[in-house]
């Protein structure tokens, strides 16, 4: 992330944050679009020597701004729901560039998507075969469909967000793989386009993606002797950052790995970059409320800001680390702090133990948000989401209102 210190004042591409927090409140969601760009171009030429596509995982990130931009850049994209694939037709992105993923697709989403010219169904049962299949059929359209394997690779990354495994609900068994691809590959209704997987997320070793690549190529060769062409491998997303300490993982070295066994396959390769792509660009400005500090021997000493577990449930939720630097000062020894909100959970918290040199109304940035932040929040204590502000060469745009409190009322009824 491209941060810098202006007279002193934390600056993200040149943009002072205390500049932003005053003209669009906190806690406010900042983007940088140029770390953003950069990365989506380091992966494409990472990858130029392969034939590929990157589909953005919306789900990281579904901002439309961002989704806008990243399309003008020749992004496809991997969606996980009917409001995702809203998402993409409001900015202008035919669907025909969306994968549509995800375990529960519904009737009314299987015939939006048929309608609207989806690019490809990532098929994660026998059921939901036999449900497309059905829902093609009903409308006298060709469904593009791909099969999700699930490898039983162990991604090494927090159990919630690890897919790959047999105890995972995500994709099927090799054995059922091969039916459903004999299926797809027999029906009229149905356009079979390949394999795919998607291991887990934040994974920082090429190994896992290797393994899993080896496990779809295994199959391709065993389709292909029963006549069954597969046209693409999606490989999944999974490409982690560093929040703290941990190895990023690095891309040439990734492109390199999964490019290696495709070599002399025909087929083209999809992946679904999402937290890489967009995390280290985002952040989350809040400001302190009330200062704590400990009267009593090993109680903490507390920050309350005006984020909380509804903003940015990632702390909470799977133990997550993130950077936490104060926009006023460097100086980062003054006292250790644990960051919470005021949430009535004990668990709405966004960071503990942390040296920072803090007083009433300090500012605060906590880093490495822009992926599974907003898109995670909520309206818990009937607290409205925050702002989001897109930054690129050193100009601002709102790219989200705050929510208000009409916002949050409209739809209710009192009975």
């Amino acid at each position: 992330m491209p941060l810098d210190r202006t007279d002193g004042i934390l600056s993200l591409d040149s943009v002072r944050l205390d500049h932003i927090a005053d003209r669009f409140g906190t806690p406010t969601y900042v983007y940088s679009w140029n770390d953003i760009e950069d990365r989506y171009r380091d992966l494409e030429q990472a990858l130029a020597e392969t034939r590929h596509r990157i589909c953005y995982s919306v789900k990281a990130n579904s901002n439309l701004s961002i989704l806008h931009q990243l399309s003008k850049l020749g992004a496809n994209f991997d969606v996980v729901s009917g409001g995702e694939l809203e998402r993409l037709m409001v900015v202008g992105i035919p669907l025909s560039l969306a994968i549509f993923s995800g375990v529960g697709k519904s009737v009314v989403e299987i015939d939006f998507a048929l309608k609207a010219g989806i690019g490809c169904f990532n098929m994660e049962s026998t059921a939901e075969l036999k449900r497309i299949d059905a829902r093609a059929n009903l409308l006298g359209k060709r469904a593009p469909v791909s099969v999700r394997l699930n490898p039983d690779v162990d991604a090494d990354t927090h159990p919630y967000i690890s897919t790959g495994l047999r105890k995972n609900k995500f994709g099927v068994a090799e054995t059922e793989a091969i039916e459903m691809c004999r299926h797809a590959h027999k029906s009229q209704n149905l356009e079979f386009l390949g394999l795919g997987c998607h291991i887990g997320s934040q994974i920082n070793q090429t190994a896992p993606f290797v393994e899993a690549l080896e496990h779809l190529i295994k199959l391709t060769h065993q389709l292909s002797d029963e006549g069954i062409e597969v046209a693409q491998l999606d490989l999944g997303g999974g490409l982690g950052i560093r929040y703290a300490d941990e190895e990023e993982l690095d891309v040439t070295s990734y492109a390199a790995a999964i490019s290696e066994p495709l070599k002399d396959l025909d087929v083209e390769l999809l992946i679904e970059p999402g937290r890489y792509l967009v995390a280290e660009a985002g952040l989350l400005l809040t400001r302190v409320e009330y200062l704590k500090p400990s009267r009593v021997e090993g109680q903490p000493n507390y920050a309350v800001v005006d984020a909380a577990m509804n903003d940015l449930i990632r702390p909470a939720l799977y133990q997550a680390y993130h950077r936490v630097v104060s926009v006023g000062s460097d100086v980062q020894d003054s006292c250790r702090w644990d960051i919470v909100g005021p949430i009535c959970e004990s668990g709405d918290f966004l960071a503990l133990q942390r040296d920072l040199d803090l007083s009433e109304d300090s500012l605060l940035a906590i880093l490495s948000t822009g992926a599974y932040g907003f898109v995670q929040s909520s309206n818990y204590n009937t607290r409205t989401r925050s702002a989001e502000v897109m930054i690129r060469d050193n100009d601002m745009w709102l790219v989200r209102d705050r929510e208000s409190i009409d916002d949050l009322l409209r739809h209710e009824r009192v009975w």
